[in-house]
């Protein structure tokens, strides 16, 4: 009887953490947050955006989202009473989460008793934006003194979109090649790779005649033609094919496909496992080719 009275207690008082932990989670949510550096990096790109813009000033301000200051930034020249409508913008817009234009074209429309509200809360001037982390209103940046309240505006989007958008930037993959134009002229006179690493190919390529039929495993084909003419058909069946290579299929011909008359200036995409045949081609026929290899 005690060993089942036990047994009827622990499935009660688990039912009733069940319960409690369930409660709990319908009464909190995951909350996005805008960090300190979230907020300089809103600073910087606004700040970026006007200097490339030239604009005469300006006073950035970025608030959480509920109006606090969180970091401000006034570019020299800019008026001083700019820092507190720049403050004022971004608030506005954090509160009421919209931007302040639309409170400044409501009082223009004739709703003027929307100025009544006080002046901690409300600055219905032009250029203040929330800022948005995955669907959320995490504060708003606010821009005064720029050239103009559009050009405020235009400042406080763009900043907006700094903590919206991808993250670091991509570290370098490798070193840039350059290779001087007497030696790619060298090339295309012998017909050679330029290039060849792991990802991709580049040649310089030449032909003085028709070549066989190709077919690449791994390799899209990518061609600019620098000068001459060609017959180039492609897709098709290969008569006769061969592996000549790891990836790399030949042919005498093909029958059917798709025959182009390709001339200097035009490019061709050839998508790896299509057949190509350049059935016929002047001397010289030269052309660039980029080979991106997707094994």
């Amino acid at each position: 009887m005690t060993m089942l009275t036990n047994t009827k207690t622990i499935l009660l008082t688990l039912l009733l953490s069940s319960f409690t932990h369930a409660q709990a989670a319908n009464l909190s949510t995951n909350k996005a947050i805008l960090t300190l550096e979230g907020a300089k990096k809103v600073i910087a790109t606004a700040v970026a955006e006007a200097k490339r813009l030239s604009a005469p000033g300006a006073v950035i301000a970025v608030v959480d989202d509920g109006g606090n200051l969180m970091a401000l930034e006034r570019l020299d020249n800019t008026f001083p009473a700019g820092a507190t409508i720049s403050i004022g913008k971004a608030r506005t817009a954090a509160l009421f989460k919209r931007p302040t234009k639309v409170f400044e074209d409501i009082i223009k429309n004739g709703r003027t008793a929307m100025i009544a509200l006080p002046d901690s809360l409300f600055t219905p001037l032009q250029g203040g934006t929330p800022i948005t982390v995955d669907g959320q209103i995490v504060g708003a940046v606010g821009v005064s003194g720029a050239a103009s309240a559009q050009q405020d505006e235009d400042l406080a989007i763009i900043g907006s979109k700094a903590v919206t958008a991808p993250g670091a930037i991509p570290t370098p993959s490798g070193s840039v090649t350059f290779i001087q134009h007497d030696k790619v002229t060298s090339a295309f006179n012998k017909g050679m790779p330029l290039v060849e690493v792991d990802g991709y190919k580049v040649h310089a390529s030449r032909r003085e005649k028709a070549g066989q039929v190709e077919v690449h495993e791994n390799e899209t084909d990518v061609i600019y033609v620098l000068d001459g003419s060609a017959t180039l058909v492609t897709g098709g069946i290969m008569v006769e094919p061969k592996w000549t290579a790891s990836g790399e299929v030949r042919a005498p011909r093909v029958e059917g496909g798709e025959t182009q008359l390709l001339a200097k200036g035009d490019v061709v995409v050839i998508p790896q496992g299509v057949p190509h045949w350049f059935k016929e081609a002047s001397n010289p026929f030269l052309y660039f080719v980029v080979k991106p290899i997707n094994k």
